[in-house]
């Protein structure tokens, strides 16, 4: 594996051919979001005369890789960070549904932060905001819900979470002037 300040190499190399995968700095989510496939120093010519192989791209162990990028110190800290401010996201709207109960200012916070767990590849979103809102999980469900139907979170089809709306933005907007 190679690190640098814009994210993770790892290479593996596969009979006649040398895979780099490629991913950014930050949480590690999913695959690589770049891969090249050359051919290895000092490999047979016939075994790469007739190209790359599908055998070759079957054989590549990115489960391995992915594990392997998600173990690199630089991805821990930032995997740190990201969960951390994620709980403070998540205090902060238990915070503002018991001073305000199930308010716009609430449902904009909830909705940015369940969409930002969801990016992050949190398994089970709901369970953590659960958690630190002190709420069951139906009750979140419910909220986010209401979120969804109130404008402040839409869909993003076949993937989990949403996005946040510009509804949503501008209450947080006002929620952060209203602290400073």
């Amino acid at each position: 594996m190679r690190e640098d300040e814009s994210g993770f190499e790892i290479t593996q190399q596969q009979g006649g051919w040398v895979i780099r995968m490629w991913w950014p700095e930050g949480p590690i989510t999913g695959g690589p979001q770049r891969m090249t496939v050359e051919p290895a120093e000092g490999a047979e010519s016939r075994d790469i005369v007739r190209g790359i192989s599908t055998t070759v791209l079957r054989r590549l162990d990115l489960a391995a890789a992915v594990n392997l990028a998600k173990m690199a110190p630089q991805a821990q800290q930032t995997l740190g960070d990201v969960t951390r401010e994620l709980d403070a996201s998540g205090e902060a709207a238990g915070r503002l549904l018991a001073a305000e109960g199930v308010s716009d200012r609430y449902l904009a916070l909830l909705a940015a932060t369940y969409a930002a767990m969801a990016e992050s590849g949190a398994p089970a979103p709901v369970p953590w905001l659960a958690r630190l809102i002190e709420r069951r999980p139906e009750t979140i469900k419910d909220h986010l819900k209401k979120a969804r139907r109130d404008g402040y979170l839409g869909t993003v089809a076949g993937k989990a979470g949403g996005e946040v709306t510009e509804k949503a933005r501008a209450a947080l907007k006002s929620l952060t002037s209203a602290e400073s």
